[in-house]
C-alpha cells in the first residue's frame, strides 16, 4: 500500500515534470542537402574559384558537420581538404560564416581541435533554417575561398528555395 510519504513523493515528482504543451512535437523534422545538391554546390564552387586561376579543395556538410561531398581541384594542395572541411564544420556549427569569427580564433573556443575560424566557409540557409555549410581552402587569402564558397551558394539557393 502507499505510505503517505510516498504518495507525497510521486506527487512531488509529477510536478516537477514539465507538462507537454498542446503544440509540442513528439518528432522534428529536419531538411537537407540532397546529394545531388551538395555536389552542384561544391562544383559550382570549383568552377568560381577556377575563373580566378585559382585551385581550391571544398567540403560541403550537413547541418551536423558530417561531410556529404568533398572536392580538391586537380592540383590544389592537399592540405586544402581537411582545411575545407574544418571551415565547414565550423559554419555550420556555429550557424555563421567563418569570417566573422575571426577576433574568436585566439580564444578557448578557437583553439578547439577540429575549428578554423578565418574566412572562407559559409551556412547554407533556406528559409531560415540551417542545412549545412560549405568550405574552401586554396586560395592565397580566405577572402576569395569566401567569395567562392558563396558562388556555390549561389549556384543552389534558388533551387533550395524553391524546395522550402
Amino acid at each position: 500500500m502507499f505510505t503517505k510519504l510516498s504518495v507525497l513523493t510521486l506527487a512531488a515528482a509529477f510536478a516537477a515534470t514539465p507538462a507537454l504543451a498542446a503544440d509540442e512535437a513528439l518528432v522534428v523534422s529536419i531538411k537537407r542537402l540532397s546529394m545531388d545538391t551538395a555536389v552542384k554546390l561544391a562544383q559550382a564552387t570549383v568552377a568560381a574559384c577556377r575563373e580566378k586561376g585559382i585551385q581550391i579543395g571544398v567540403t560541403v556538410v550537413d547541418r551536423d558537420g558530417t561531410v556529404q561531398v568533398q572536392l580538391r581541384d586537380t592540383i590544389a594542395a592537399s592540405i586544402t581538404v581537411p582545411i575545407s572541411k574544418m571551415k565547414a564544420f565550423t559554419a555550420a556549427n556555429f550557424n555563421a560564416a567563418t569570417s566573422a569569427m575571426t577576433a574568436r580564433a585566439d580564444t578557448p573556443i578557437g583553439r578547439v581541435d577540429g575549428l578554423v575560424m578565418s574566412a572562407g566557409g559559409l551556412p547554407i540557409q533556406v528559409g531560415g533554417s540551417l542545412l549545412g555549410a560549405v568550405g574552401v581552402s586554396g586560395a592565397p587569402e580566405g577572402a576569395t575561398d569566401e567569395e567562392c564558397a558563396q558562388k556555390g551558394v549561389d549556384a543552389v539557393a534558388g533551387d533550395l528555395e524553391l524546395a522550402d
